[in-house]
């Protein structure tokens, strides 16, 4: 059976999809979060707890136009995933390769740089207020 996850490059690629196979796109992207990470390095406690909420807002959102803010970065990996740079994940924390955090310089989907700090209510309060 072919893994839903190689025909989702882009979100747009995500909103064809029936809302039925959500689930199954959403295990495979659990899968392969697990399988990139165990040999690259990462956080999956965090990433792994929020990949339904990833799939859900870029299913729902027209990102990058609707602004996604994570409250700690390594929410972020299956938001990664869906947005165009899952060909380059096993690069995910190494030099020279993506970051663990959203980071705006490496693609229109990261709607600010975001760490450990806690500072999603402040930066989405900013963005809204700049509408």
């Amino acid at each position: 059976m072919e893994r839903l996850l190689d025909s989702v490059i882009f979100p747009a690629d995500l909103k064809k999809l029936p809302v039925q196979a959500l689930p199954r796109l959403s295990h495979e992207l659990r899968q392969f979060i697990i399988s990139t990470v165990s040999g690259a390095g990462g956080h999956l406690a965090s990433s792994l707890g929020a990949v339904e909420i990833a799939v859900a807002l870029h299913y729902v959102l027209n990102a990058p136009e609707d602004k996604i803010v994570w409250d700690v970065g390594h929410q972020a990996y299956a938001h990664k995933i869906l947005t165009g740079r899952r060909a380059v994940f096993s690069t995910l924390r190494q030099m020279g390769g993506i970051s663990g955090f959203p980071r705006p310089a490496e693609s229109v989907y990261d709607a600010f740089g975001v760490g450990h700090s806690s500072t999603s209510i402040s930066a989405a309060l900013g963005m809204a207020s700049a509408r």
